[in-house]
């Protein structure tokens, strides 16, 4: 498989598998909290631990990946997802349940900084910004994937036979990947050496920032999102469906943005548009009159989708080849460690306010906060 849009395609199906498993517990939750009597604390951790290992496996991930191969790495992530995968559809026991996730977790992590180094490796260049945002929307099209397969998995088989589902789809895209993938040509002869001392730290950073302070304002929506409109007196399902509406206008629309900064060669316009678009609507959507509050907040989710792609090239403007491997791993680091405190940081200052609009807010903020960012790292980039 030589084609650049083919390796696209692989590199999709295997970064969905991370979203798949990833939201498989909280499509299952119902199921779960019969089966083990859990709690919702008990299904946020669940959710939680298939995440943290990002902040600790990110860096080293990249550096194992330029020591040992791109597709050696993947193919042991692609394995330990479905260790982790196996064990959750045999577990009876919560301690083996959660080690299960930090597994699959850890492979997750591992997929998703490799498969995106390998993406730039194929695309640096070549309408890098229209394969970002393909590629990232991998993410949303899992998740909303578990959720139309999952629950009625499990009514008609039970949890495990969910759970197996689950594991089989690894299982096949690890055989995929595994008989598919190739480097591109003249990429093996390069070093794997870690050249950290000229690992461009600065915009490196920045760039880590912006990618995490634009998923913490997605994550403001998805996470407090329907609380929000309950808030606003919706019912509970009608405010589910909101978010629902608002995930496939973002999905659909999000490969535009890369296809809008390919074309017109303008990234951070794009991005800057992106922004500007949640700073000024969202808003709207809390505060406004009742008739703008839905056509507002599906406008912001087909504007705010257009930046994912044109974000996802600034690492490929400051990394080198040979420094990709470790120096995703940096980028994905920060962008694991802003996401592991940023909703838990809005969710305590809209408890502390008693107002859901809040959450929101900080959303609002660290959209502006993507716009000095990306303002400060082309300043030291250009």
């Amino acid at each position: 498989m030589n084609n650049r849009w083919s390796i696209l395609a692989l590199l999709f199906l295997v970064r969905l598998m991370m979203a798949f498993q990833f939201q498989a517990v909280a499509a299952l939750s119902p199921f779960l909290v019969e089966s083990f009597a859990l709690g919702l604390a008990d299904i946020g951790l669940l959710i939680g631990v298939f995440l943290a290992p990002g902040v600790i496996v990110a860096i080293p991930g990249g550096a194992i990946a330029a020591r040992l191969g791109d597709k050696r790495v993947v193919c042991a992530a692609l394995l330990m997802m479905l260790a982790g995968g196996v064990i959750t559809a045999l577990s009876s026991d919560w301690y083996l349940l959660v080690l299960s996730r930090v597994l699959a977790g850890v492979g997750g992590v591992l997929l998703n900084v490799v498969s995106t180094k390998m993406l730039v490796d194929w695309f640096a260049g070549r309408e890098i910004a229209t394969a970002m945002a393909i590629f990232v929307n991998s993410w949303p099209i899992g998740i909303a994937l578990a959720l139309l397969v999952l629950p009625p998995a499990a009514e008609m088989g039970g949890i495990t036979f969910a759970w197996w589902i689950v594991v089989a789809m690894i299982a096949a895209s690890l055989v995929f990947y595994a008989a598919l993938y190739r480097a591109p040509a003249g990429l093996q002869e390069v070093s794997a050496s870690l050249k950290v001392t000229k690992l461009p730290t600065y915009p490196l950073t920045l760039a880590g920032l912006i990618w995490a302070f634009y998923n913490t304002g997605l994550a403001m929506v998805f996470s407090f999102g329907p609380a929000l409109f309950v808030q606003k007196g919706w019912d509970a399902a009608d405010a589910a469906g909101i978010i629902s509406a608002f995930m496939i206008f973002f999905s659909l629309a999000l490969p535009i943005g890369g296809l809008i900064a390919d074309r017109i060669g303008a990234r951070d316009a794009v991005i800057f548009t992106s922004m500007l678009s949640f700073v000024v609507l969202i808003p709207v959507v809390l505060f406004g009159p009742a008739a703008l509050t839905i056509p507002s907040f599906l406008v912001v989710a087909v504007l705010f989708s257009f930046a994912a792609g044109p974000v996802m090239t600034l690492p490929s403007a400051v990394l080198s080849p040979e420094m990709r491997a470790f120096g995703m791993g940096v980028f994905f680091s920060i962008y694991y460690g802003v996401m592991m405190i940023a909703p838990r940081i809005a969710g305590s200052l809209a408890d502390a306010s008693g107002d859901v609009s809040t959450a929101l807010l900080c959303g609002v903020a660290a959209a502006l906060a993507c716009i000095a960012a990306l303002w400060l790292f082309r300043r030291n980039t250009v």
